[in-house]
């Protein structure tokens, strides 16, 4: 049996009003890994690089925004009574389906604007985000905000310090090392994405099968999760799944009917 505890503070250090947290710290490592990997793989293909500090950092802020955003609505109750705390985004609180969706329309809308190609630019940024994604997945773990339900299985976490985010109700109990689960799905999609980088496809093909793979795996294990019900049965990230999944089947359909891009792979 597999069983840990984590006791420690999710919190680092407190600064007046500011808290800096092992989930802020942890997601903007993530992100400046994320945008190393992403730089490589644009290098790698010939895009042009001139503009590539511009578009990252643009595709971050709607990325951000939109993982805050999915995340207040999705625990909107609570935010309704403490609508200050929908700011407090670096002690936890990202919704990973928000920053993706965020991300892919701010370099829907970048692309356009500086002149990239954009099956090319989303093939080249989808290592780097699902790698993010796992590493960000590492604070989740340090502080609850990604909590499992109740298991007696043989693998589990229990929470113990009082300012872990998951429900009091399941401090001291243990749960589904979520986190964990979404990190491995991650690492593994992070290898099938880098395979597909180096085959010779449709443009955009490598991001929509990341975009599926992610969607079959995300709906299955967020069934030991324990968040809101929307309906059906089905929570937020698995109503999300099952649109993303389809229109990711409706796009591999058709970019796979496609001869392999050939495209330039520079921007003006």
């Amino acid at each position: 049996m597999f069983h840990f505890t984590i006791g420690m503070d999710p919190n680092i250090a407190r600064i007046g009003p500011f808290v800096l947290a092992w989930h802020g710290l942890l997601t903007a490592f993530a992100i400046v890994l994320a945008v190393v990997v992403i730089y490589r793989e644009f290098a790698r293909r010939g895009l042009s690089l001139a503009k590539y500090d511009s578009l990252a950092f643009w595709t971050i802020i709607g990325g951000i925004l939109g993982a805050r955003l999915f995340y207040v609505i999705d625990h909107a109750g609570y935010f309704l009574d403490h609508p200050l705390e929908a700011f407090a985004i670096q002690e936890g609180g990202l919704a990973v389906y928000g920053a993706v969706i965020g991300g892919f329309f701010s370099v829907l809308l970048l692309t356009g604007i500086f002149g990239y190609p954009f099956g090319q630019v989303i093939d080249a940024i989808a290592p780097g985000l699902i790698l993010a994604q796992a590493v960000g997945r590492i604070g989740c773990l340090i502080n609850g905000d990604a909590w499992g339900g109740p298991t007696d299985g043989p693998f589990s976490v229990t929470y113990t310090h009082p300012d872990a985010l998951l429900p009091s109700s399941l401090h001291g109990v243990p749960t589904h090392p979520y986190p964990i689960y979404d990190m491995a799905m991650n690492l593994a999609i992070f290898g099938v994405v880098v395979w597909l980088n180096r085959r010779r496809l449709p443009a955009g093909t490598t991001f929509a099968v990341f975009a599926a793979l992610y969607a079959v795996t995300r709906f299955v294990i967020s069934f030991v999760r324990q968040e809101r019900i929307w309906f059906w049965g089905l929570q937020e990230a698995q109503v999300v799944s099952l649109v993303v999944l389809a229109v990711s089947a409706v796009a591999l359909y058709i970019l796979l009917r496609r001869q392999p891009s050939s495209e330039p792979l520079t921007a003006d």
